[in-house]
């Protein structure tokens, strides 16, 4: 979980492989009215988010389709977020927060112009986050880390708590 451009879905790409799990990018799981509001410019609202929110976690429920586990990439930059993607889950979900620094996010979105998330959003994410201080079931890690030190790092973790990642 992270603002965009956090690395979040490099983290999942690697991590579902370490792991000899699936993958899916959040980013998919949205509705085309959303991605269109994004690529217009246009920050997202809760109402925007909910059935998205519910769609990643509906995905993390499906253990017939992902009986290995599933690894999701998603934003999640709430708490109330996090708690509607658990309650959807039907069991124990862990989320894995990339910690970044607004205008190391801007660059990175600036330097991937094809992305529909322009750079622009950027500030409104962050004004959206509630970083997840006190929240049981999260990894918290550094966005600018290495990706494959990230990877590992997380893998650990997940082994040791034995959750379904978001």
């Amino acid at each position: 979980m992270g603002v965009s451009g956090s690395g979040k879905t490099t983290l999942g790409t690697d991590l579902a492989a370490a792991l000899g799990t699936a993958f899916v990018d959040g980013d998919d799981l949205h509705p085309a009215a959303n991605v269109e509001k994004m690529a217009a410019g246009t920050p997202l609202d809760d109402n925007d988010r909910w059935p998205w929110l519910d769609r990643v976690g509906g995905t993390l429920a499906n253990r017939t389709a992902y009986p290995a586990g599933i690894v999701i990439a998603c934003s999640a930059l709430r708490r109330v977020y996090r708690d509607r993607i658990r309650a959807a889950a039907t069991g124990p979900v862990a989320f894995i927060y990339l910690e970044a620094e607004e205008a190391d996010m801007e660059r990175r979105l600036r330097a991937r112009p094809h992305h529909y998330m322009p750079a622009s959003l950027v500030r409104s994410q962050f004004a959206t986050l509630e970083p997840p201080s006190g929240e049981t079931g999260v990894l918290v890690l550094q966005a600018t880390a290495p990706a494959a030190s990230n990877a590992e790092r997380a893998a650990a973790w997940l082994k040791h708590t034995r959750l379904r990642s978001a």
